[in-house]
């Protein structure tokens, strides 16, 4: 498990994004929004089997009059052909450390009301919903 940092390492990423974010059009488009995304502080945490990340997440610092400082996933999401080996479960518990030694207040993650199985994953690693968060799309 690295933190994600070379081109290089981005795009081996970009298969198993690609399975959570179906939009990213390409390896190059995916490496651009990474790239403006890094300046917000995000960072790709990615488990790796050999040279084929097999699950990643990614993450960012943030602080807010809500949470104060906290450590907010954007995207958390293990390889279909790889899933039930609970990477998912050691990238929170990584990601856990980090919050903690960011002296953060929490974690905080978002998923779909209809996403029942994340659901039930993140209740057993001890993610409780906080808000229902609403939206207006705008383009």
């Amino acid at each position: 498990m690295k933190i994600v940092e070379t081109e290089q390492e981005l795009r081996a990423c970009y298969p198993v994004m690609k399975e959570l974010r179906p939009h990213l059009a390409s390896p190059e488009a995916f490496v651009a929004q990474i790239t403006r995304q890094r300046g917000q502080d995000y960072h790709i945490l990615a488990v790796w089997e050999g040279d084929e990340v097999v699950a990643l997440a990614g993450y960012r610092y943030q602080e807010n009059t809500v949470y104060g400082r906290f450590l907010y996933v954007d995207d958390l999401v293990t390889a279909e052909r790889h899933r039930s080996r609970r990477w998912g479960a050691l990238l929170l518990a990584k990601l856990t450390v980090f919050a903690e030694e960011a002296q953060c207040a929490r974690l905080v993650l978002d998923t779909a009301l209809t996403n029942v199985q994340a659901q039930r994953f993140y209740f057993r690693e001890g993610l409780l919903p906080g808000a229902l968060r609403f939206g207006k799309d705008l383009a």
